[in-house]
């Protein structure tokens, strides 16, 4: 079979919570979006004061530079971050996907998990929203599903917590015979599907 007839791998099942795009919203104005409204403003108006001549070349440059790029990016990249954040997590993995520009999919094994951490900043918090951080052994680094519900974030925690500790206990097998013949076990499904915690998900 070529490479040409394997399927390519399917996004997570489970997207983030609406409330989201607000949140990227509002960090947008308030990190990048905010401040260039404002410059442009702010030269304009002394423009205005004291180079009053500028003005017919001096707007059109504020508007090229700092005015349409700040609305641009206000209001593509929370669209773009929502279209591209998901998650699931199944028996044997987690599986998240991000980014806005670089789209990022990762599947990182239950085993590999070290720590599982619920992250709120203030303007997380306005929204009821937080990130789950998920710290493995992978030199690849933590795992982020930013804009889930509070409810869902502890929820998906709890559970990637009691997965990982099911991962890590060995099962117990009976002694074979002799004669008796072994199967490899599987290989471990990264989509297993499970139900999404919480009641407050993305409809």
């Amino acid at each position: 079979m070529s490479l040409s007839d394997v399927p390519g791998l399917r996004p997570p099942r489970h997207p983030v919570h609406p409330r989201a795009r607000t949140w990227w919203t509002a960090q947008a104005l308030v990190t990048v979006s905010g401040p260039m409204l404002l410059t442009a403003l702010a030269l304009g108006l002394l423009s205005v004061l004291f180079f009053a001549g500028a003005l017919p070349w001096l707007v059109p440059l504020l508007v090229v530079t700092l005015v349409a790029p700040a609305l641009a990016y206000a209001f593509l990249m929370p669209r773009r971050r929502y279209a591209g954040h998901a998650w699931e997590l199944g028996a044997h993995a987690v599986y998240a996907a991000d980014g806005w520009i670089w789209r990022r999919r990762r599947i990182t094994p239950l085993s590999q998990v070290q720590t599982v951490d619920t992250v709120r900043g203030p303007i997380q918090r306005r929204y009821g929203l937080a990130t789950l951080t998920v710290t493995t052994a992978s030199t690849a680094g933590e795992v982020r599903i930013a804009g889930l519900a509070d409810a869902d974030a502890e929820e998906l925690a709890r559970l990637i917590g009691r997965a990982t500790h099911t991962a890590r206990t060995p099962a117990a097998h009976p002694t074979p015979t002799p004669h008796a013949t072994t199967t490899p076990a599987s290989a471990p499904d990264a989509h297993a599907r499970v139900d999404r915690p919480g009641t407050e998900g993305a409809a």
